[in-house]
């Protein structure tokens, strides 16, 4: 009746169908109208870019894909379709500042001088710091380099950046490099200060913070 309705009177239609004209109308009104469709096609998209992205995406990543797969939409369209699916983005931590320096107490020297190979093994090792996401949230690694071999030396992943997460990570060095000689540079810019990092009895380890820490 709603495709003929053009051609034919809807007295006529539901007099020859043998319904009623209340029942038609009461039809046409569960009709999903052009709008609400499209806002069901937009929510169904926005729910799998989320699900896709492991729950991660919020509405500006999700709106570069929906544009992507060729959707005409707004942000604002987006976020309102998340907030009617109860779905959220994840934000990551920005970085805070764990290590505060003393200006006052005496600073090591930089004895890399940012030449790092010095041809042989086990003489700079150099560590860094990153923070990576993981199912149940957020975790640090530490990491332990050689600079001749570039090898990933020693690592350690915690919750934390304490001291304890440095010592674990070297400790692995120490022990795949069983016979280091008497002493190896240790050079990081992001770890905390040398002080702590001496805590390893053998072999010494020669503090080397970047000169600009």
């Amino acid at each position: 009746m709603h495709a003929q309705k053009m051609n034919f009177t809807i007295t006529r239609m539901v007099r020859l169908l043998g319904v009623s004209r209340s029942g038609y109308y009461a039809w046409l009104e569960r009709v999903p109208s052009p709008a609400a469709i499209r806002r069901e096609v937009i929510e169904r998209k926005v729910a799998y870019f989320h699900s896709d992205s492991d729950e991660v995406y919020g509405s500006p990543r999700i709106l570069a894909d929906l544009r992507a797969d060729g959707e005409t939409v707004s942000r604002k369209t987006v976020a309102k379709a998340m907030k009617s699916l109860g779905l959220a983005g994840i934000c990551p931590k920005r970085w805070k500042t764990t290590t505060v320096i003393d200006h006052a107490d005496a600073y090591p020297v930089d004895a890399v001088k940012r030449r790092w190979d010095t041809g042989a093994l086990n003489q700079v090792w150099v560590g860094d710091i990153t923070y990576l996401r993981t199912w149940e949230g957020w975790v640090y690694l530490a990491t332990v380099i050689d600079a001749h071999s570039r090898r990933v030396i020693g690592w350690a992943i915690a919750e934390h950046m304490r001291t304890d997460l440095i010592q674990d990570a070297l400790q692995m060095a120490l022990t795949l490099r069983q016979d280091p000689p008497a002493q190896v540079i240790f050079h990081s810019d992001r770890w905390p200060s040398t002080p702590q990092r001496r805590s390893l009895s053998s072999p010494p380890l020669t503090g080397s913070p970047a000169p600009w820490d």
